[in-house]
């Protein structure tokens, strides 16, 4: 990031908002008159809010409408990279998302309680999204075609089976029957589930091989914990991001993910590779383009990573940790506080809710970890490690470094109780344990002392790192790094709800990309 790009110096690059990198943007392609190229095209570009608006507009329109084929046969247009979300209400809501490679009419959803009788039909909202040639890129300009379909008033505790599909490519006959998928609402009660997370995957061999371990642990649902595909591979939140920008990773991505994203919800936040300046003011319209997550989050709604849902005892809470980063500042500050203090109604609430016993917390910038290359993030320190400490969260899942780390539980900064591997943390007494869970396909970092991991624990009294402050990093020694692992890894958690007069408990691994389990400790907590 060093050499200026586009006629703006990295530095000052550095210094801009994620509104003033969108403007810029899109000001220079203005300034060079670039053809879009057809009516289509303008047409879609038009509707996306990206010609003629100041960066003070709201984000790109995506509008839900079916798209027009132009001629193109859609018996030659299977689609591909399936993937499902969660409504706010797991029970009763789905979102069936995928994408086409080039426009289709009429796309749509069939879905029923038998793969041979999908009895009920809808049509998908389109959501176009075209990026041009952008200033610094050799890149070719690329339009995406993303689908959704959410569903309602579903039943709890039901498999579903559904098919997507256009005229011409209809799920239902039988040349497309094998593209059929199901998927599974939560229970409306307590029942023992397993779900999985990780962060910072991309498109590899590793992300690919992580997902098929993944697919056969049969999770509830998977948590993201941000930089989904690096589209973005510089992840600085500037312009010059776009020299490097390759809007079809996502093609590769979704491709990649589907054969565990269509059957197993894939509950995404995000990070800072997933800031896309070009799209909208804050960098997220290529996000809300490619996912419908819960739009249950902070008001306004301007940060689509930032959510809630329960599934069983379990409350799960995603957090834009960009609002909070002191070392990448691109949306610093984006919510006004307001996301913050959403998290402390959020986390009260589900705190004081029957039924609910845990609260597990994901989002991407790290709140403790040692590695040379990111270490601890200050500003969530600052701003929501407080609230995770008042509220006793049960487990906080982070990404951003490409590593395994798992602290001790901490309180106020220290460690509050040591927690060997297999042990038993209790949060309501003994603090909250921090996850650093970046393995999942990405180049990996590294650590400034050796790994110590299940099989192989080199258990150390202190570890000297630092940590992001505002003014930059400060050297710290810390004693809570309890096991690390320089690999490529997930998480798999097993909730088992609290039997009469019981714990209930969240049994959490760490699994290797080899199958092997590096890491396992307990959280409990009585009903």
């Amino acid at each position: 990031m060093d050499t200026p790009r586009m006629g703006i110096g990295a530095e000052l690059a550095g210094k801009l908002s994620m509104a003033e990198q969108h403007e810029y943007l899109r000001s220079r392609l203005s300034r060079r008159r670039l053809v879009l190229g057809g009516a289509v095209a303008a047409g879609t570009v038009a509707a996306s809010g990206l010609l003629g608006q100041s960066a003070s507009a709201a984000a790109p329109t995506l509008v839900g409408r079916p798209a027009t084929g132009h001629g193109v046969d859609g018996a030659l247009v299977a689609p591909f990279g399936r993937h499902l979300q969660y409504g706010a209400d797991p029970r009763t809501q789905f979102t069936v998302s995928w994408q086409v490679p080039l426009a289709v009419t009429r796309p749509f959803v069939r879905y029923g309680l038998k793969p041979w009788a999908l009895s009920h039909k809808i049509q998908a909202e389109v959501r176009d999204l075209h990026t041009p040639q952008l200033p610094g890129s050799s890149l070719p300009a690329v339009d995406q075609y993303y689908q959704h379909v959410t569903l309602t008033g579903l039943h709890p505790g039901t498999t579903y089976y559904y098919g997507v599909g256009h005229d011409g490519f209809d799920p239902a006959d039988a040349a497309a029957f094998a593209t059929i998928g199901s998927f599974t609402t939560a229970p409306s009660g307590s029942e023992r589930f397993t779900f999985t997370a990780f962060g910072d995957q991309g498109v590899s061999y590793h992300a690919l091989a992580n997902d098929s371990l993944i697919l056969g642990r049969n999770p509830s649902f998977h948590l993201h914990a941000g930089d989904i595909c690096y589209a973005d591979p510089d992840g600085n939140g500037t312009s010059a991001d776009s020299g490097d920008y390759d809007a079809r990773t996502w093609d590769q991505f979704l491709g990649q993910t589907e054969s565990v994203a269509s059957r197993v919800p894939w509950m995404v936040t995000t990070g800072n590779h997933d800031m896309e300046a070009w799209y909208s003011p804050n960098g997220y319209g290529g996000q809300e383009a490619r996912w419908t997550l819960p739009a249950n989050g902070p008001r306004p709604a301007n940060q689509p990573g930032a959510y809630s849902f329960v599934y069983g005892n379990t409350a799960v809470v995603a957090l834009d940790a960009n609002d909070v980063s002191y070392e990448i500042p691109a949306n610093y500050g984006i919510s006004g506080g307001g996301q913050t203090a959403w998290l402390d109604h959020t986390l009260a609430a589900y705190r004081k809710q029957r039924g609910i016993d845990f609260l597990v917390v994901f989002f991407h910038h790290c709140a403790y970890s040692t590695t040379n290359q990111h270490a601890s993030e200050g500003g969530v320190r600052d701003v929501w490690v407080p609230l995770f400490e008042k509220y006793q969260v049960d487990l906080v899942i982070n990404g951003h470094n490409h590593v395994y780390e798992r602290t001790d539980a901490i309180r106020a900064g220290s460690v509050s109780k040591s927690l060997p591997i297999g042990a038993t943390v209790r949060p309501a007494t003994d603090g909250v344990v921090y996850v650093t869970a970046g393995g999942a396909g990405k180049s990996l970092y590294s650590f400034p002392v050796p790994d110590s991991y299940e099989g192989h624990v080199q258990d150390l009294d202190s570890v000297p790192t630092y940590y992001q402050a505002k003014g930059g990093h400060v050297a710290e020694t810390v004693h809570w790094s309890r096991v690390r692992y320089t690999g490529y890894s997930f998480l798999s958690v097993d909730v088992q709800p609290a039997h009469a007069g019981g714990e209930s408990t969240l049994t959490v691994s760490a699994i290797a990309e080899s199958g092997e389990r590096i890491d396992h400790f307990t959280v409990a907590r009585r009903a």
